[in-house]
């Protein structure tokens, strides 16, 4: 019986977080669209496209055909949505959240990096 090879632990974990947060776009849009920077059209149309290509995303990087295709499309959807982690540490400061919240946005922004890394070792380079 020919079957396809099992996917990492790392591309479980990859798929589950992706598939999840794109999900979530659509459980909660309005947290998403809160973060949106102002100069982008459309919010809610964007927090819902994004939503369904983590989805799609994620289920693409566990399966062998479509792992390449969907880890370059998850790079490239990690870098177009790094302007709104940007504009959740302007909105943290622009509504005087406290310094725990902000130090913790901060601590988050180099974890877009580590995600574009985490994706071209586990799904690009493997694909």
């Amino acid at each position: 019986m020919n079957s396809l090879p099992r996917p990492s632990v790392s591309l479980l974990l990859m798929g589950a977080f992706f598939v999840f947060a794109g999900v979530m776009h659509f459980v909660k849009p309005g947290a998403y669209v809160r973060i949106m920077p102002p100069w982008m059209p459309a919010p809610l149309a964007l927090v819902l496209i994004s939503g369904v290509f983590e989805i799609l995303g994620g289920a693409g990087v566990l399966l062998p055909a479509t792992r390449l295709a969907a880890g370059w499309g998850l790079i490239a959807l990690l870098v177009a949505v790094y302007p709104a982690n940007a504009q959740m540490l302007m909105n943290a400061y622009a509504e005087h959240w406290s310094a725990w919240w902000k130090l913790g946005l901060w601590a988050r922004m180099p974890l877009q990096p580590l995600m574009i890394f985490w994706v071209y070792r586990s799904a690009v380079r493997a694909g």
